[in-house]
């Protein structure tokens, strides 16, 4: 008697890839194990070895598949891009639905992107880079007295609006959505923040040498922007402050504790703004207004905080966690609201969306080469926040 021998499925390597791309989406990279991958489709650890030299090698499988895909459904209208009737809407409308429906991958990409190979980093950074360049140049097409700086701004600027869904999980109707989206987007493009001779001065900072206290915060919280909390060591963090051995616990018990001072330091500078911002206007879009400007500022001079805020809370622990989520819900609630008094036609889901958006660009756009060199970037920073919390009004 004789048995056929088992065939594994062709479309493995795809089923792992799935797998690992919603484990990294639901408990972050270092979270998740090789085994863990193998599990969800129902093989063992060895058995994913067959298909990925290992788990990084899973991720940049997943991200570079997803640029190849972005790719192939974008190229098709940004040949139009560009075209005064025709060409801009059909390209935002496919860059909205292509951001909604691959969400999950654009969180990924936004914020487990940085555990790259190097190599994958780079071959990513070089497709987009392609993507980029026809958008960029179908801008000039479309608003020729900017020039490629100020093009290359305002197309940064609606990647970070397609890129804000990655950010939350707000769900309109998808039509609506789309469409939501597609609008924020062409406000972005089209906003005559560029060419532009107005300034808004940062407050400088003061000259005062650092504390060693502060030096560590500063060195941490760097290293958890580029590198994330697992992978930044005591060690690491001592060495980048120029301080070494036991003398970094005479002012963090560990890790944890410089991270939730992380983050207690932007929820106050982020509350005393809202504070700020609402006592001293005179109507709600003053309100919103005043926010913006204040958001803007806040960000500006606050280096890897807003990042660290935004993507490391989760590795708190969990009480800490879930106070520092509510701060950030009853912060982003407060510009919901306005946003809703200002533009009543809008469901909350979809203020959501508006706000989102606006605070994406804003985090994103300093931390941006190739722009965030820019001797203009507070005023055309708060003019394009601004902008999309107006956009429907």
């Amino acid at each position: 008697m004789t048995t056929s021998p088992v065939r594994r499925p062709r479309d493995r390597k795809a089923q792992l890839a799935t797998a690992a791309a919603d484990l990294f989406r639901r408990h972050g990279y270092h979270a998740v194990g090789v085994n863990d991958i193998a599990a969800a489709v129902g093989i063992t650890g060895p058995g994913m070895y067959r298909h990925f030299q290992n788990k990084q090698a899973v991720l940049g499988h997943v991200l570079l598949t997803g640029v190849d895909a972005l790719a192939a459904r974008l190229n098709g209208v940004l040949d139009g891009f560009g075209d005064p009737e025709s060409g801009l809407r059909p390209l935002l409308r496919a860059a909205a639905e292509i951001s909604i429906d691959q969400r999950d991958l654009t969180a990924l990409w936004r914020w487990q992107g940085r555990h790259l190979h190097q190599a994958d980093q780079k071959e990513i950074i070089r497709r987009t880079g392609v993507l980029l360049g026809g958008w960029q140049a179908g801008l000039r097409r479309l608003r020729p007295e900017l020039g490629d700086r100020d093009a290359l701004l305002l197309c940064f600027a609606a990647l970070s609006v397609f890129g804000s869904v990655g950010d939350h999980h707000a769900a309109p109707a998808r039509e609506r959505f789309v469409d939501l989206l597609a609008d924020l987007a062409e406000t972005a493009v089209r906003s005559p923040v560029v060419p532009s001779t107005e300034t808004t001065a940062v407050r400088p900072r003061p000259a005062v040498a650092a504390s060693r206290r502060e030096e560590l915060l500063t060195a941490a919280t760097r290293l958890f922007r580029d590198h994330g909390f697992h992978a930044a060591s005591m060690e690491d963090i001592g060495a980048a402050a120029g301080i070494a051995g036991p003398s970094i616990y005479r002012h963090f018990a560990g890790k944890s504790d410089i991270l939730l001072a992380a983050s207690r330091r932007m929820a106050d500078r982020l509350t005393l703004g809202l504070n700020d911002s609402l006592s001293e206007a005179t109507s709600p879009r003053d309100a919103l207004h005043r926010l913006a400007r204040s958001y803007v500022d806040t960000v500006l001079r606050s280096d890897d905080l807003i990042a660290v805020y935004a993507n490391e809370i989760g590795n708190l622990p969990e009480r800490d966690a879930k106070e520092m989520r509510r701060l950030q819900r009853a912060y982003v609630a407060e510009w919901v609201r306005l946003v809703r008094e200002v533009s009543p036609s809008l469901s909350d889901a979809e203020a959501r969306v508006v706000v989102q958006a606006a605070l994406t660009v804003v985090n994103d756009l300093p931390r941006t080469r190739g722009v965030n060199d820019r001797p203009r970037l507070a005023a055309e920073l708060t003019a394009l926040a601004v902008g999309l919390l107006d956009s429907q009004a």
